[in-house]
């Protein structure tokens, strides 16, 4: 606490808090419920693997649309990248995350996908322009000028012991999560804890089914791999260089980048093969050589408590 008194950061963020909370800055109500993913630590949560859980179990039902920010892409102001499931821009104008939920998405109907740095303007256009029936926030915790039904906020671990930036990783106070309406407990399948603030709800998510995919998206046999060079630039790298310990797959040399490299100066040599995630296996043209390794979420309960706060439910 003492370091917070003399963090300048703690008292910006903190007296922005304030002046949202006291309803002093304007906060836009889109007419489609909003359920916003965030966290409160710079780097990765799990936040678009929860979105992608998300998305697949809401749009059975619904037209889901995905607003997020479009971090590190080379465009500005709104862009559809992915219309009812029809694939509209490249990765540069997407931006990494964007461009990689829409390419697991193509051929869904029912989801749509945008990138605006203003998430009020691009959800009001997203509701005229592409008719959602629901609307997701890809890290959003932090950016209330858009107001929603659901905060899902998610944390890992090392959150609960770390301190706000620059002292620590931590975007906000852990005192901030009285705003979240659940709380969800990343990354359990490798660094399982608990945790509980203000008796709300919380869940669990866990990565399963792990499996490693070629440049057509076959499964690769899990018998008899293949050594790979090992690479990532996520906001966590150790996460995946854990599962790789985990799931006892062969590799060579793991290479760390910084999150959301460009990889324009990374050549793969044609007599390696990589492994790399989804996140960067789709900043690459199409290789024989390269694989990504890719699962399936679980959070049990969480989406009969969406369905159920939003009263989805028939």
């Amino acid at each position: 606490m003492l370091l917070d008194f003399f963090n300048p950061y703690f008292w910006i963020i903190s007296f922005r808090n304030f002046l949202y909370d006291r309803k002093l800055l304007p906060i836009k109500r889109p007419r489609v419920p909003v359920i916003s993913v965030g966290n409160i630590s710079l780097g990765g949560t799990g936040k678009t693997s929860l979105v992608r859980f998300l998305t697949e179990k809401l749009s059975k039902r619904l037209h889901v649309g995905i607003l997020l920010r479009g971090y590190k892409r080379k465009s500005k102001g709104y862009f559809t990248v992915l219309e009812r499931g029809n694939l509209r821009a490249t990765l540069d104008v997407a931006g990494d995350e964007a461009f990689m939920l829409s390419y697991l998405f193509q051929g869904n109907e029912r989801v749509s996908l945008s990138v605006c740095e203003k998430r009020a303007p691009g959800a009001e256009r997203m509701e005229r322009e592409l008719g959602i029936e629901l609307l997701l926030l890809d890290d959003a915790f932090q950016h209330r000028a858009i107001a929603r039904d659901l905060d899902l906020v998610l944390i890992k671990k090392e959150d609960l012991s770390d301190r706000i930036f620059p002292f620590g990783l931590l975007r906000e106070p852990l005192s901030s999560l009285k705003r979240a309406d659940a709380l969800i407990l990343s990354y359990q399948e490798i660094s399982p804890f608990d945790f509980t603030f203000e008796n709300k709800p919380v869940f669990k998510m866990y990565r399963k089914n792990f499996r490693i995919f070629n440049y057509k998206r076959e499964p690769l046999s899990q018998e008899k791999l293949p050594e790979f060079i090992a690479f990532s630039g996520l906001g966590s790298n150790w996460q995946f260089q854990r599962v790789l310990e985990k799931l006892s797959i062969p590799v060579k040399r793991i290479i760390s980048f910084p999150d959301h490299y460009h990889y324009r100066d990374f050549a793969l040599d044609p007599s390696e093969k990589y492994l790399t995630t989804l996140k960067d296996f789709v900043k690459f043209p199409p290789s024989p050589n390269l694989y990504y390794l890719d699962f399936e979420i679980e959070v049990p309960g969480l989406v009969e408590f969406v369905e159920g706060a939003l009263k989805l439910l028939p």
